[in-house]
């Protein structure tokens, strides 16, 4: 799925409702093909490093699929899984390069916070015991900024990164590496709408979260006095249960959150490079 990238002036960027309202008809339209398939990803996930990019590789097909259907060019999984299969190692340099640019972030926030210790000993230890309120008050709302800040900064790269596996498994000529680049590109003025879009279908998942939450807190209970006669048997079909119901929690949200990336993908190339289509007034 390729399409010109030609600077025509961009349309009117989606709602917040209808990216959410559109997500969710692609859900709703193809839960059973897209369930499947997250379930199969979540399987995936007990295989270390090849089924890690297996599982992203699936997350993307999703993507993909859902993509196709908003542009009114449906393909069959069969053909998307062609595809996204041939760029599978690429999906691992993703992953990989994600990884590793999450634990360097890691470490320059933890580098902040052990420089904030140090200013913090550095001032209570000298300045702060002539017992000045002041300097405990500042101390305390710059340590409140600071953490706004960070926090904040986290999320916001966060959300420059949230499309990283989409181009990968739709555009032509792009690889781990590029796609990592395309992301930061798409998403660079939309930060905080792609934010409250998310924070909108992360409330919309909630009673999912609630129910298997309930039914987890359940089975604990119903196997309690069995795990405590330390029993092999009793503790592998515990696990085994509790495995079963986290992937199929996760194989009911993954297509919901992959759908949402679609529409989200489809509207800042719609607005940054002009696709020329009309989701609006396309019924899924």
């Amino acid at each position: 799925m390729s399409f010109n990238q030609g600077s025509s002036s961009p349309i009117q960027p989606l709602s917040l409702g209808n990216v959410v309202s559109a997500g969710l008809r692609l859900y709703r339209s193809h839960l059973k093909e897209y369930f499947l398939l997250a379930l199969k990803a979540y399987v995936w996930l007990i295989v270390p490093f090849y089924g890690w990019a297996k599982f992203y590789a699936l997350a993307a097909l999703i993507t993909r699929l859902a993509f196709g259907e908003l542009v009114n060019q449906p393909e069959s999984i069969s053909s998307g899984q062609r595809f996204v299969n041939s760029r599978l190692w690429q999906f691992f340099i993703t992953m990989l390069l994600m990884f590793l640019l999450s634990v360097g972030i890691g470490i320059g926030v933890a580098v902040l916070f052990i420089f904030s210790g140090v200013l913090s000993a550095v001032l209570f230890g000298g300045i702060g015991q002539q017992g000045n309120p002041a300097t405990y008050i500042l101390f305390g709302l710059l340590t409140i900024v600071v953490g706004i800040v960070v926090i904040g900064a986290i999320f916001w790269l966060m959300t420059r990164f949230y499309l990283v596996e989409v181009p990968l498994a739709i555009e032509d000529n792009v690889d781990g590496t590029s796609t990592i680049g395309r992301s930061w590109e798409l998403t660079k003025g939309y930060v905080w709408r792609i934010l409250l879009i998310s924070l909108v279908a992360f409330l919309i998942t909630i009673p999912i979260q609630i129910v298997v939450q309930i039914i987890s807190t359940i089975l604990q209970l119903a196997f309690a006095p069995l795990l405590q006669q330390n029993s092999v048997v009793f503790n592998l079909l515990f696990v085994v249960l509790i495995m079963i119901l986290s992937f199929a929690s996760g194989a009911l949200i993954l297509p919901f959150w992959q759908a949402i990336k679609a529409v989200i993908y489809y509207d800042l190339r719609s607005r940054r490079e002009g696709l020329g289509l009309k989701l609006r007034d396309y019924e899924i």
